[in-house]
């Protein structure tokens, strides 16, 4: 089994990409040990010293560290990632299923067809580059022109995210959508 490493724009994360489904649909975030009980994976990458988070998207996996020197986290990370594909082990425990929403959308009912032109640029333009990234951005909400974003993985406390929200996301959504003032993430 050949692993890919990836670097992101985040420096304190690194994409892992094992050359085969990961999640099928949906994503699933973990931050701490204590949220890695969803997945086996998960749960034997924070074994590794130094994880302080993972992503799982459908093809990658995004480890975040939280001190320590990748050159020396790296080769641990691969092996984790290696020992759960060979063992065959689920990605997910039994009954879990992968993050499909991030909690209830709010907008007004007025903006409904706003709203729906902006989580189809999100979805289309937006979703596939920050993948990429190993990352991924959700639609929260839409109120009084300000769109609420979810930010994971990679994006989570990147030090470029501003300058994808404000730059990137928020340009691009007020191109096509007059309505949209401002973008900020949730």
């Amino acid at each position: 089994m050949f692993i890919q490493t990836e670097a992101t724009p985040n420096p304190a994360t690194l994409k892992f990409l094992p050359g085969r489904t990961v999640l099928g649909d949906g994503t699933l975030e973990a931050r701490s040990p204590a949220e890695a009980g969803r997945s086996p994976l998960v749960q034997r990458l924070f074994e590794v010293k130094g994880v302080g988070g993972v992503f799982l998207g459908s093809d990658f996996v995004t480890v975040t560290k939280t001190d320590g020197d990748w050159a020396h986290m790296k080769p641990a990370i691969l092996g984790a990632i290696m020992e759960h594909f060979m063992s065959g082990a689920p990605v997910l425990a039994d009954g879990v299923a992968a993050d499909q929403e991030d909690g209830e959308e709010f907008f007004n009912e007025a903006d409904e067809e706003i709203v729906g032109t902006i989580k189809e640029l999100i979805e289309t333009r937006v979703r596939p580059a920050v993948a990429a990234d190993g990352g991924d951005i959700t639609f929260r909400g839409f109120r009084e022109g300000v769109v609420y974003l979810n930010m994971k993985g990679s994006c989570s406390g990147c030090p470029s995210s501003t300058a994808t929200l404000k730059n990137g996301i928020e340009n691009l959504l007020r191109h096509f959508v007059p309505e949209v003032n401002e973008v900020r993430p949730v």
